[in-house]
C-alpha cells in the first residue's frame, strides 16, 4: 500500500513543463542550440505526462532466464511464419531492393520485423513522449540515457513534422515497424522510398530499408551463414563460455580443439559464437553461430533473441518457396 501511494503521490507531482521544470528546461536548452525551437519544444514537453507504469514494466522487466525450446515456442509458429511469407510477397520489390543495397536477405529482414511487431501489427500501445520523460528523468540507473533518447525523440518529432504526444511504441521508447530506439532511428533509418520523410511508424518500405541499413551498418556479410548446427562431447567443456553476445573472440579451429565440429565446412579461421541450447527438458545441442548470428545480436544483445531471428528467417524462406511452387 505505501507502495502504491508513492506512486501516485509522484504522478501528482511531477510536471515537465520547462517553465517550472529545471530539468526538462536545461534538455530545451540542448535541443535549441542543435536548431529546435524553444517553443516547439516548451510546447511538446508540457504536454508529457509521468507513468508510474513505464518504471514498473521496466523493473520487472527482467522476467525468469526462458530456455531456448521455450523462447522458440513464442516466435516459431506457423501463424507467424505465414504472414511473413505474405509480408514477403507483398513487398518483394522492395525487400529485392534492400538487399541489392545493403547484402541483407528478404526473410531475414522480415524475420526482425516479424520478431518486433509481428510485421507491424503490434508496434506498442505506451505514448513514446511520456514514456522517454519518466524514463528520462525517474529512472534510477539509466536516466543518463534515456534522456539522450528523449532528446533524440524530440529532434525526430520536429524533422518530421509531426506532434510528438501523437506517437506510440514500447514502453521503453522503442518506435515503429523495427522498433528503433530514438537514437537508432537516427543513426539508422533510411528514406526508402525518396518521399523526404523517414517514417518508421507508418512506411514499411522506410522500415524494410533501415533494417537492411541497420545490419549493413554492423557488418553484416552478404550471402553469409548465420549458424550451423554442430556436433560435441556430451559433457559441454568448461573452457568455453558458451552463449555469449560480444564480437566473436573464438575461431572453428578452437572449437575443433574442444571436440566440437561444424556440420557445415568452415575456415579454420572462421570466427564463430559458440552455442549450447536446450532443445527440450532433456536435450542439449551445439551450434556455432558465424559473424552475421553476431550482427543480429546488435539489434538485441541475446542469444535466444539471434536464434529466434535466424529460425524464423529461414522458416518464412520454406514458407515462401512451397507457397510458390
Amino acid at each position: 500500500m505505501a507502495c502504491s501511494a508513492s506512486a501516485t503521490w509522484a504522478a501528482e507531482e511531477v510536471d515537465f513543463d520547462p517553465r517550472v521544470n529545471e530539468q526538462t528546461r536545461q534538455l530545451v536548452s540542448e535541443l535549441v542550440e542543435q536548431g529546435v525551437p524553444e517553443q516547439w519544444l516548451t510546447q511538446a514537453l508540457e504536454q508529457a505526462t509521468f507513468r508510474q507504469n513505464v518504471l514498473d514494466a521496466m523493473a520487472g522487466a527482467a522476467e525468469r532466464r526462458l530456455r531456448w525450446f521455450e523462447y522458440r515456442d513464442i516466435f516459431l509458429n506457423q501463424q507467424r511464419i505465414e504472414e511473413g511469407a505474405e509480408f514477403m510477397r507483398e513487398h518483394a520489390e522492395t525487400l529485392a531492393r534492400a538487399e541489392e543495397v545493403f547484402g541483407v536477405a528478404p526473410e531475414v529482414i522480415t524475420a526482425i520485423i516479424g520478431v518486433e511487431t509481428y510485421y507491424g501489427r503490434h508496434k506498442g500501445t505506451h505514448k513514446v513522449l511520456d514514456s522517454l520523460a519518466t524514463l528520462a528523468f525517474h529512472h534510477p540507473q539509466r536516466g543518463r540515457f534515456f534522456r539522450g533518447e528523449l532528446a533524440a525523440f524530440l529532434a525526430i518529432a520536429y524533422e518530421q513534422g509531426v506532434e510528438p504526444e501523437t506517437l506510440y511504441g514500447s514502453y521503453a521508447g522503442a518506435m515503429g515497424y523495427p522498433q528503433f530506439i530514438p537514437t537508432s532511428y537516427q543513426a539508422y533509418a533510411v528514406d526508402f522510398d525518396d518521399d523526404g520523410i523517414r517514417d518508421l511508424w507508418n512506411n514499411p518500405v522506410d522500415a524494410i530499408g533501415s533494417v537492411a541499413n541497420y545490419f549493413a551498418e554492423h557488418g553484416w556479410q552478404r550471402d553469409g551463414a548465420i549458424y550451423h548446427d554442430a556436433d560435441g562431447p556430451q559433457e559441454a567443456p568448461e573452457g568455453i563460455a558458451f552463449n555469449q553476445t560480444s564480437r566473436p573472440t573464438l575461431t572453428a579451429a578452437d572449437m575443433v580443439e574442444q571436440g566440437i565440429t561444424s556440420e557445415a565446412p568452415l575456415a579454420p579461421d572462421a570466427p564463430v559464437v559458440p552455442l549450447l541450447l536446450d532443445f527440450s527438458e532433456d536435450e542439449q545441442g551445439y551450434r556455432l553461430g558465424e559473424f552475421n548470428f553476431y550482427v543480429i545480436t546488435r539489434y538485441n544483445h541475446s542469444h535466444l533473441y539471434g536464434m529466434a531471428v535466424a529460425e524464423l528467417a529461414d522458416a518464412i524462406q520454406h514458407q515462401f518457396e512451397i507457397e510458390h511452387d
